[in-house]
């Protein structure tokens, strides 16, 4: 076919984002909690918003010996780092990717995100950082945008990122013990 030649409609395939993934990774999607513990699970993510889904059940399945609330709220603020990467770096572009770490410690997890970079292609000088900081007003019902460091920040026993645009990685620890989160007073 010539170059100019227009693509020829393809039928749609619908296809379970299960078999996405490779065999020996698929107990990381099951949310069951392993029998035996890991101490840290990384996985790749492509870059798209379909992929959600995976995303959840990984994030889920990282917290599977937990309760139900730890459980949520640790995948809805991973969701958020998810999401960020997608909606805010080139990770969310064509051909782009990001990578979910989650680390048990002994007292929490702690989920780090690294994405592919700022989608502006902002860079800082050697030696140099750009620390991201939540949006002041983020939890404001009337905000348009913001909420998601926002929320981080507030439910998050702690949280941070690299400070490298280019190369950004942002990370989140939630404690075990959920006493004086701010989760448990919402309710």
């Amino acid at each position: 076919m010539p170059a100019t030649a227009p693509m020829p409609v393809l039928p749609e395939v619908t296809v379970s984002l299960s078999e996405l993934v490779p065999p020996r990774y698929r107990h990381y999607f099951t949310g069951r909690a392993d029998r035996a513990h890991y101490r840290t699970r990384r996985y790749d993510f492509g870059g798209s918003i379909q992929y959600m889904p995976l995303v959840r059940a990984f994030l889920d399945t990282c917290a599977a010996d937990r309760d139900r609330d730890y459980r949520y709220l640790f995948t809805l603020l991973g969701s958020e780092l998810a999401n960020n990467a997608l909606e805010h770096s080139r990770s969310g572009q064509p051909f782009g990717g990001y990578t979910l770490t989650c680390r048990r410690t002994r007292t929490g997890l702690r989920l780090t995100c690294r994405d592919e970079g700022a989608r502006d292609g902002r860079t800082v000088g050697l030696g140099q950082r750009c620390h991201l900081k939540a949006n002041p007003n983020g939890l404001d019902l009337s905000a348009e945008s913001g909420r998601g460091l926002a929320m981080v920040n507030a439910l998050a026993t702690s949280w941070g990122d690299n400070g490298i645009p280019d190369y950004r990685q942002v990370w989140f620890f939630l404690a075990y013990d959920l006493t004086d989160n701010l989760w448990n007073t919402a309710a």
